[in-house]
């Protein structure tokens, strides 16, 4: 299995907006500390919004805060809203799949099973499980930063 980049950005945006709690950041430093495209991010943060992960506000005072509480965001669920559409193999492409032997293969409802644990597995993870306490991510994505508040220095 193989996440999309869009899938792996969108972890990136709100892993930075939990490192950076109670502020609005903004694309650009997000696109600084990320390694990715303004372009690429205005897509994948327009879509957390409409998700509802993210809350974003718009003119020059603008940016992005999380748009629930990092341990309401379950890695799961950001997964399956961003690769909603991308099927895993072409089996499951209801639209262009050519494989001959859908109706016999037991390969397909195996794949299928291996995917849910997957998820499943995610569900349990939490934004705040993967920032809160991180030191090493903090250091990278907010060195003043320890999850809401300063860090000792």
């Amino acid at each position: 299995m193989r996440l999309t980049k869009r899938t792996n950005i969108s972890m990136r945006v709100l892993m930075y907006c939990a490192a950076h709690e109670g502020r609005l950041v903004t694309k650009s430093e997000i696109a600084e500390c990320c390694n990715a495209s303004e372009n690429h991010l205005a897509q994948v943060i327009n879509r957390l919004g409409q998700l509802g992960f993210l809350h974003t506000q718009r003119g020059r005072h603008g940016g992005l805060t999380l748009g629930r509480a990092m341990d309401e965001i379950s890695v799961g669920a950001v997964f399956r809203a961003m690769e909603t559409g991308v099927p895993v193999t072409e089996c499951f492409d209801a639209e262009d799949n050519t494989c001959p032997l859908v109706e016999a293969c037991l390969l397909r409802p195996a794949i299928a099973e291996a995917i849910e644990a997957f998820y499943a597995r995610m569900d349990r993870v939490t934004l705040a499980e993967l920032v809160c306490g991180n030191g090493r991510l903090l250091q990278i994505m907010a060195p003043q930063v320890a999850c809401g508040r300063a860090a000792a220095v």
